[in-house]
């Protein structure tokens, strides 16, 4: 009998743990902005697929917070960044540079621009498809910015720039 209480007990403290880790991940979740750019839901009908959260969310330093997710084929990043300089250079100069130097590796690149939003895919060259296959959108304010990435294994699965744009104009409304 006492056998018995021990493994009901056992198991009841072992489902209050887990209950307990859940709830403060799904905390962490809620604070973190990133996360709360747009909602899985949305980006789980981009995908095709359920997105699982990870634990290991991030705060790099004061003003960069990220939020991530997994599908069995596609890997999921937002960023916010907020506390930017209002007079900081915003022709686009360092991310100019960053793609040409994609390009003059073998990456195929594709951008479109819409006011604050930029968006682009990477396809990188034959014998490199370990790197993955990429979609961004990226939406700029005055003092943030805010980003969805969605990387994918291989060519076919990837999120084309028409379907992530939407989510970009979704997400430049709540940062």
């Amino acid at each position: 009998m006492i056998r018995l209480v021990l493994r009901w007990l056992s198991k009841v403290v072992l489902v209050g743990t887990v209950i307990m880790m859940v709830s403060g991940w799904v905390l962490a979740a809620e604070d973190n902005k990133a996360c709360r750019l747009i909602p899985w839901s949305d980006i789980e009908s981009v995908v095709g697929s359920t997105v699982t959260l990870n634990t290991g969310l991030s705060k790099l330093g004061e003003n960069t917070e990220l939020c991530s997710g997994q599908t069995p084929n596609a890997k999921v990043l937002l960023r916010v960044v907020s506390g930017l300089d209002p007079g900081r250079d915003r022709s686009g100069t360092k991310e100019k540079a960053g793609l040409e130097m994609m390009k003059k590796m073998g990456v195929q690149v594709e951008v479109k621009t819409v006011g604050p939003i930029v968006c682009s895919t990477l396809v990188p060259p034959t014998g490199k498809e370990q790197m993955g296959y990429n979609t961004t959108c990226t939406v700029r304010k005055d003092t943030a910015m805010a980003g969805i990435e969605i990387t994918v294994h291989t060519k076919s699965e990837m999120v084309p720039i028409d379907k992530l744009f939407p989510l970009a104009e979704k997400m430049s409304g709540r940062f």
